[in-house]
This record gives structure tokens, C-alpha cells and sequence, in this order.
């Protein structure tokens, strides 16, 4: 029997009611979850989805803790883990510095801050019951701390390669638990054009590349060569020429790209490398984000 992955979906601008109704055919389709990235209201786009499905697990990947106040967050997350019968999975990250300057915000220390945003999250009088959070991690202390004060963790483009060595700080009953969450958004791209699709993945990871805290993780686990390298440009003034450095075997380790048969067999190499929850992000070397999700449906 063929293990499901779940599917990443944002609503975007003029295309939510066809979002909502996408994701009444993905769990039709007997997708194991639909998880939205900090694109778009992901938060609304689960209120939604509360009331539009009936069985599937959905949740935000990230909801990055400063865009809103803990009271909000508290009322938000409570009324939609209270109406969705308890399918929703609170995930919650500190972002990334382009995205909180973008709002006119800055971060502090991601773990302190974490572990602050909890605790004052569990402390909002009234909220009503939260739902299980879901921390978003790329190291060990993050991933160490997910486990602590949270009931699962996510991460982002990770390196299938070093999963075993990141997971190694989760204790053996959380990774066993089925209450404990373990999931990894995966760019996604189906064709039989395997360098179309290479250069599609490329393309989405190239800005997640300009960002330290990737390159820091992705150097962890053994690419070293190829994020100096890709240091040395952007400080050469050439941000252009990232995309030459994010190599062959380091995209296989980060990404899903190829033919149907292909895509599925790396969706079973991420559920072997110990991810409980494979996100597939979607794109498509043929069209927008639609004609992604219906080359994905079709597949399994």
C-alpha cells in the first residue's frame, strides 16, 4: 500500500474558493494532510478548511510567532482546533530576516523567543484548548526543543541525507508516537523532462539559498563547498549566479523532481529517512500552481 504524503497549499488572491475546493478533492483523494506556508492567511486558509472538510489533518507549516499578538494567536488557534474536532496542527516558526523586515519587524534569539511564545501562548486566560504545536526546525536545539515544549516539529527543504543525524536528539517514544509530528515541505516537481524540473526546483530554492540560516544548515549536513561558494558570490555583489552552486546531488538530498515513478519512489526514501509527514510542495515546468496540484493528484 502506497504511504501519503500530505500537500502544501496557500490561498492565494482570487483563486480561494478554488483552493478550498482543491483541498475537499485532496482529501478525497486520501492525501494524509494539507499544510499552509506563511504565504497568504494560512491561518484563515485553516479556519476554512475546519469547516469545508471533515477527516483530514491540515495545520499551518509555519506561522511565524511575531506577525501577530499570543492572544490573538491563543482565540485563533483554539476556535480551530475546537471546530475541526481536533485535526489542526498549530505550526509556528520565528521566520527568517526578509520576511520580518519586510513587515518592519525584527527577531530576537529564535530559541528564546520560541520558548517564551509557548509559554505565554499556554498562559492566555480563556482561550479555550489549543491545539498540538508544531515547531519549525532546521538544528538540533530547535529540533531538541520541539520535543520539549512541543508536539512535533517541521522543517523546510531539509536534507534527507542528514535526517537520521538531526532526528538523533528526538527521543525513540516521540519518533515512535503517532501524536508526534515530524513532517518536511519538499519543492515538488513531476515531468518527465527531468532537467525542466531540475531547473524548476532551482529556481524556488535559490532565494531560501541568499538566506545564512539555510546555508548554515545546509553546510551541517556536508555541503560545505557549495554554500562557501555561494557565500562568495553574494558578497562578490553576483546574486545571480546562486543557482550555479545548488548542484545536482544537493538538489536529490533537498527536493522531488522527475517522472511519476520517481516522485514516488522519493516520497518512500522520506518516509525511510524517518519524516512521519512528507509536505510536497508543489510546482510545475508546465504551468502555474493548479496545473502543479493536478500533475500531483494524478500520480498517486
Amino acid at each position: 500500500m502506497t504511504r501519503m504524503p500530505a500537500l502544501s497549499l496557500a490561498a492565494v488572491p482570487g483563486r480561494r474558493k478554488a483552493t478550498i475546493e482543491l483541498a475537499q478533492e485532496i482529501e478525497k483523494r486520501g492525501f494524509s494532510g494539507i499544510y499552509g506556508p506563511s504565504m497568504g492567511d494560512s491561518m484563515a486558509l485553516c479556519q476554512a478548511l475546519a469547516l469545508a472538510t471533515n477527516e483530514i489533518t491540515f495545520g499551518t507549516s509555519i506561522m511565524p510567532i511575531y506577525f501577530r499578538q499570543v492572544v490573538d494567536f491563543a482565540q485563533t488557534a483554539s476556535f480551530i482546533h475546537e471546530v475541526s474536532g481536533g485535526r489542526f496542527r498549530f505550526g509556528i516558526g520565528v521566520s527568517h530576516a526578509p520576511a520580518l523586515k519586510s513587515r518592519g519587524i525584527s527577531g530576537g534569539k529564535p530559541l528564546t523567543d520560541m520558548r517564551n511564545f509557548v509559554e505565554e501562548l499556554r498562559a492566555v486566560p480563556r482561550a479555550g484548548e489549543l491545539p498540538p504545536l508544531v515547531l519549525a526546525t532546521l538544528r538540533k536545539k530547535m529540533i531538541a526543543l520541539s520535543e520539549e515544549i512541543g508536539q512535533g516539529m517541521v522543517f523546510a527543504n531539509g536534507a534527507r541525507s542528514h535526517m537520521a543525524e538531526s532526528l538523533s536528539v528526538v527521543s525513540d517514544a516521540a519518533r515512535a508516537s503517532d501524536d508526534f509530528f515530524i513532517g518536511d515541505m519538499i519543492p515538488t516537481c513531476i515531468s518527465d523532462d527531468i532537467e525542466a524540473a531540475k531547473a524548476v526546483n532551482r529556481k524556488t530554492l535559490t532565494s531560501y539559498a541568499m538566506l545564512p540560516n539555510y546555508r548554515n544548515y545546509w553546510k551541517e549536513a556536508g555541503y560545505v563547498e557549495e554554500m562557501e561558494a555561494i557565500e562568495k558570490v553574494i558578497a562578490e555583489g553576483q546574486p545571480e549566479r546562486v543557482p550555479e552552486f545548488l548542484t545536482d546531488k544537493w538538489l536529490a538530498d533537498t527536493t522531488l523532481f522527475g517522472t511519476p515513478t520517481m516522485v514516488r519512489d522519493g516520497v518512500e526514501a522520506w518516509f525511510d529517512a524517518g519524516i512521519k509527514t512528507p509536505i510536497l510542495v508543489p510546482s510545475s515546468a508546465k504551468g502555474g500552481q493548479m496545473v502543479a496540484f493536478e500533475e500531483l493528484l494524478a500520480i498517486f
